[in-house]
């Protein structure tokens, strides 16, 4: 079936107010002619409520890169959901691989993230993926498996209909390191059957996977005309406008 696309740009910890709003003008505009997916950008948390205004007359989404999982409380450092829509977020990214390997958030912590953005309606982006000590033992498939089931845990069919899940092999962020296409292919496809085998074949069919690593204008065409791949969460190169912009309109 047809998966409507999604690219998500993930700016890290890069950005003033002023860097950020000429960025997601820029980017607004660039994807004005690309109706038929969909683009979200996701901004240090300081910057999320000015980049909402700046974007909020085109369809650009735009989300936070982490979120707590209530709504309010003593959680020095944290941003809430509520936070998040209040500010004009609509989706959040979960279990990003600097947020588990620097941070070391654990799968159940980013269960716990999971679970709390659902609740407040937004879209959640799983990211999950292995190391490169972890690919060259084989342990590629067990070490995804594990993620998505434990980062899952609790969360109904009712929900996923809000879960985007996102392939990001550690060893490809910020190496300039990419996946070939068949090999990100074959981890997408994984995905989607253990989503059936977890839920059912109309939900893994639905599912939008993406695929993150590295991903920049020379490659993307390549990545995305594979069967199973719906989009890229990318992060250097949606820090210039003119190489996002050319990577949401990947043919």
């Amino acid at each position: 079936m047809s998966r409507r696309a999604l690219i998500a740009g993930n700016w890290k910890m890069h950005t003033t107010v002023m860097d950020a709003c000429h960025l997601a003008a820029d980017i607004a505009r660039l994807c004005a002619d690309v109706p038929d997916r969909d683009v979200l950008l996701a901004p240090p948390f300081t910057v999320l409520s000015e980049v909402s205004h700046v974007i909020r007359d085109s369809a650009v989404i735009v989300g936070s890169q982490n979120v707590c999982w209530e709504a309010k409380g003593a959680f020095t450092g944290e941003i809430s959901p509520v936070m998040v829509k209040d500010a004009g977020g609509a989706a959040a990214i979960v279990g990003h691989s600097e947020r588990r390997q620097i941070f070391h958030e654990d799968d159940a912590l980013i269960n716990k993230r999971v679970r709390g953005s659902l609740k407040f309606d937004l879209l959640t982006i799983l990211c999950v993926g292995e190391t490169l000590e972890e690919r060259e033992e084989n342990n590629t498939f067990a070490v995804i498996e594990g993620q998505i089931r434990q980062g899952l845990a609790g969360v109904d069919a009712v929900h996923m209909g809000k879960v985007v899940i996102a392939y990001e092999p550690v060893w490809a962020i910020g190496t300039g390191k990419t996946a070939s296409k068949e090999q990100a292919q074959e981890v997408h496809a994984f995905i989607r059957k253990l989503i059936e085998t977890m839920y059912e074949k109309t939900i893994a069919e639905q599912l939008r996977i993406l695929y993150g690593g590295s991903v920049k204008q020379d490659n993307v065409d390549a990545l995305m005309a594979q069967q199973d791949i719906d989009g890229a969460l990318v992060g250097g190169a949606a820090l210039d406008a003119e190489s996002f912009g050319r990577i949401i309109h990947f043919r």
